[in-house]
């Protein structure tokens, strides 16, 4: 499908009405992050030139370019082993290749080297001429400090700093310590528990269902295996779901769909998944700290 062409869908289910609306908001500069538009191009404009301003249009306009990081820990000193991660591993690094990136993968890291090879990863030279970037980290977690933790290699009650803070991410990859990705969609996924604690709640005839089990968390807007505080589930066999899942989502759905749509669509699959309707056993990841203020094709030229 011409780039055009998809783009101009994207507004028309618009009325008249609410398209004017949006070409004041760009006219006036409302919008944070689009600059305003000289009224009189917007006066004669067709829906092309508006839902320009709404997309991240990649660099060749026909397909994304750009690095990967893939950071999957599997094998601990002093805890246990993460069974099934070797084929999340292969998984998303396959994903990641299939989307058109470059992959940069390591494994068995500690939390200082965690820390070093996204800090390096972000002073890449080939950022300045990529569209977008995605950082992947598969490991056990957990929340400390009130903070999502990822769990080093050599984590132990002895060596309890062992670790990397999800949050440094956003550190090493902003406008001030890697200007390279300014404008440039950074997509973080993290799959490891975030705690201990279940995702299901118990609730009373308070609640719309009466007397059931429900989520603990649901309903609201780096995209997360769990929510903040619950244990993230995994397969012995097969591998994490949350990966599992993005997996079929994004090879399936892709060509489709902005990866906004693509992170709802996993989760309303995790959300039915039969696995996980047990009382207390369920889990939803979780979409959070995002600021993307277009929308976002992997595949914007089909």
């Amino acid at each position: 499908m011409d780039i055009k062409r998809m783009m101009t869908d994207v507004l028309e289910d618009l009325v008249d009405k609410e398209l004017k609306q949006f070409i004041w908001q760009l006219c006036n500069n409302v919008t944070a992050g689009i600059e305003p538009i000289p009224r009189a191009k917007l006066q004669t404009s067709d829906r092309e030139d508006v839902v320009d301003c709404m997309v991240y249009i990649p660099t060749s306009r026909s397909q994304r370019k750009g690095l990967a990081l893939l950071i999957t820990n599997i094998k601990f000193d002093h805890l246990s082993h993460r069974d099934g991660a070797e084929k999340d591993e292969a998984n998303m690094e396959w994903l990641l290749t299939a989307l058109g990136y470059s992959v940069e993968k390591h494994t068995n890291l500690s939390g200082d080297a965690i820390n070093m090879a996204v800090k390096n990863f972000s002073k890449r030279h080939e950022h300045r001429d990529s569209d977008s970037t995605f950082v992947v980290i598969m490991s056990h977690g957990e929340r400390i400090q009130n903070k999502d933790a990822i769990i080093g290699v050599r984590y132990q009650r002895n060596n309890p700093n062992d670790i990397f803070f999800v949050e440094d991410i956003f550190s090493h990859l902003n406008s001030e310590k890697c200007p390279a990705l300014i404008d440039k969609p950074k997509v973080i996924l993290i799959q490891a528990c975030r705690g201990g604690k279940y995702g299901g709640l118990y609730v009373s005839d308070s609640a719309p269902e009466s007397d059931s089990w429900v989520h603990r968390e649901k309903d609201f807007v780096c995209f997360m295996s769990s929510l903040p505080e619950i244990a993230a589930y995994r397969d012995p066999a097969n591998g994490s779901y949350f990966i599992m899942y993005i997996v079929d989502v994004f090879s399936t759905s892709a060509h489709k769909y902005g990866i906004m749509e693509l992170f709802r669509r996993v989760a309303s699959r995790m959300e039915k998944d039969q696995r996980f309707t047990h009382e207390m056993m369920k889990l939803l990841p979780c979409i959070e700290r995002t600021t993307l203020v277009r929308k976002f094709y992997l595949f914007p030229g089909l």
